[in-house]
């Protein structure tokens, strides 16, 4: 066998896979976009996928086995799994399951919660559908059982599948008035990406137009054969709005979770999941956990990702305060430093200090990682005479249709007549302003964006920044395919690129007599500085771009204004700012 035998676990972040590799997470992000799978680097991606991005690296991939463990027969375990692979058997005792709600829009998978815990959240969520995972424990015959309610929606496909990977078991919710549909068949990929078992609950079939055998029909097609066919997935019949059924679904999950090794040791090394987080006014960030492994106490020091926090309360899933959660227990804590990403990996460290040296260094290398991949169009000769880039690529975004086609007739000629060695590629054009889309697929193909007539939106340049991409602005054809022909040429002198500080919004107009007009605003986010630019946009139209004049708070001058503080502003040769108009603070900086 070769030496590049490389052992995978049934679902890993695509930054491990590149550490893994020992390859930038730039180049992994590149081969999934080549594979029609757009990515971030923070993304979950199942062992299907990770096995062939690790076959195009030369690499072997097998299934990760772990010794003592009653899943090595798929050979293929969690990533939360592989990190208490250490714990000894004798020390391992069962926990709770944990069970995901999977299935397609309206076909019931909050109010069959709601039938299980004989609550209305349904009644208290827009339009019925469930707008973020929630975390939820019920009691069946002295046995406890964990829930993930994650949301069916389209919009939430990433949030469907974070929640497939992190439960023992998938309960598929299937009307049987209307069978299985498009979202039902992605729900079924991602358990079964996650190798976990399936149980399927057929609701509504109280409805007069219930067709139970059309839809096990449908199941049985997607390898979903009913236990009563002769097959291995338990199919079972409810009725959420009759409440008829529940018992013999919880009576299934527990048959399901007997049939596998569901452990932990709850003494041992903590460990878990986030399963989401988010900002309250009032008490910072809340993050709700999932502990996976030990004993999770308030007061603990918890790592995830690149933020870390100190736990200064600790809430059950009833939101009543506890003071330690066991394995399989869903939890709201407050106490962390930002909010962390959903779908992490948490631990407990020491102290604080350690804790914020991991933070550091993972958001120090994530930093090397992008500077590394940046690529502007003032170095772009010297990497292609490195060996490092065979071409030039370019997403191009313009105002209106009739710029963006002959732009983009220019630059294929261009690549026409283009002397050197050097391709030019246009891998995507279209009509509209600069966002983070475009900003990702830049960052995943080492791609340039060009922006005719057009703005970058305040996240999108922030993400740029992040991710090391360059945004170049035009509002005349001829100096962008100048550029481009610089570029290629090797010939083009270093640019300043802006830095986003902050965005403001103008109040109210106030006449200043010998001065003119001051804006009186209010900063939503970042900072405004008297040595900044300013730009003024009102609608889609830029109205200004030029410098501060003068910089106030109260009655004060002074050099920065933060967020939430208003203020007034004045402009160099410009007064006709008004009301609603959106301000945006930034520096020039010279590439490097």
């Amino acid at each position: 066998m070769s030496d590049k035998n490389l052992e995978l676990p049934v679902s890993i972040v695509v930054r491990d896979l590149a550490q893994l590799m020992k390859v930038g997470p730039i180049d992994v992000i590149r081969k999934l976009m080549q594979n029609g799978m757009m990515v971030t680097i923070n993304q979950t991606i199942d062992y299907d996928t990770a096995a062939i991005v690790a076959g195009e690296f030369g690499f072997n991939p097998n299934p990760e086995v772990l010794a003592n463990d009653d899943t090595k027969e798929s050979g293929e375990v969690p990533l939360w799994r592989q990190k208490i692979s250490n714990e000894k058997e004798e020390d391992l005792i069962s926990r709770p399951p944990v069970v995901t709600i999977l299935g397609h829009v309206d076909h019931g998978k909050t109010s069959l919660l709601d039938a299980i815990r004989e609550t209305e959240v349904a009644a208290g969520e827009a339009g019925g559908i469930t707008q973020h995972i929630g975390a939820y424990q019920v009691h069946k015959e002295g046995q406890l059982i964990t829930f993930l309610d994650t949301p069916g929606h389209a919009a939430f496909t990433a949030m469907r599948a974070r929640g497939a990977q992190g439960a023992d078991i998938v309960v598929l919710v299937v009307a049987a008035d209307d069978g299985v549909m498009p979202q039902t068949r992605e729900a079924i990929a991602h358990a079964k990406a996650a190798r976990v078992p399936i149980i399927v609950a057929l609701n509504k079939i109280d409805k007069a137009n219930a067709n139970p055998d059309r839809v096990k029909n449908q199941l049985a097609e997607l390898e979903l054969v009913p236990d009563e066919w002769g097959g291995n997935t338990i199919v079972v019949p409810v009725s959420a709005k009759q409440r008829q059924g529940i018992a013999d679904l919880l009576a299934s999950i527990l048959l399901v979770a007997d049939s596998q090794s569901i452990k932990a040791n709850p003494k041992g090394t903590v460990i878990g999941t986030i399963i989401e987080a988010e900002l309250d006014k009032a008490r910072g960030p809340v993050a709700t956990l999932l502990v996976q492994n030990g004993t999770l106490k308030n007061g603990d020091v918890v790592v995830a990702g690149q933020t870390y926090g100190k736990i200064r309360a600790m809430y059950d899933f009833k939101l009543k305060p506890i003071q330690k959660a066991t394995p399989a227990t869903p939890i709201s804590i407050l106490g962390m430093s930002t909010i962390p990403s959903a779908g992490e990996i948490f631990e407990v460290v020491a102290n604080e200090k350690t804790a914020r040296e991991i933070v550091n260094n993972r958001i120090q290398a994530s930093k090397d990682q992008n500077q590394a991949a940046k690529m502007t169009l003032e170095d772009f000769y010297a990497r292609f005479k490195a060996g490092e880039l065979k071409e030039l690529r370019i997403i191009l975004k313009a105002d209106v249709q009739g710029s963006l086609e002959p732009i983009v007739k220019e630059l294929n000629e261009l690549a026409k007549t283009n002397a050197s060695e050097i391709a030019l590629k246009v891998i995507y054009a279209e009509t509209g302003n600069i966002g983070e889309n475009d900003v990702n697929l830049a960052s995943a193909s080492k791609a340039l964006i060009l922006g005719f007539n057009v703005q970058a939106d305040v996240s999108a340049r922030r993400l740029a920044e992040a991710e090391g991409v360059s945004i170049r602005l035009y509002d005349i054809i001829y100096r962008l395919t100048e550029d481009i022909e610089k570029a290629l040429k090797g010939m083009l002198e270093p640019e300043f690129n802006e830095k986003h500080l902050g965005k403001a919004q103008i109040l109210a107009i106030f006449p200043v007599s010998k001065v003119g007009r001051i804006a009186g605003c209010r900063c939503l986010d970042g900072e405004i500085r008297r040595n900044g630019k300013a730009r003024i946009t009102r609608g889609a139209d830029v109205i200004f771009e030029g410098e501060i004049a003068s910089l106030r708070h109260e009655k004060e001058d002074v050099k920065e204004i933060r967020t939430g503080f208003e203020f007034g502003i004045g402009f160099k040769n410009f007064n006709d700012m008004a009301e609603g108009d959106i301000l945006e603070c930034y520096l020039l900086e010279k590439n490097n």
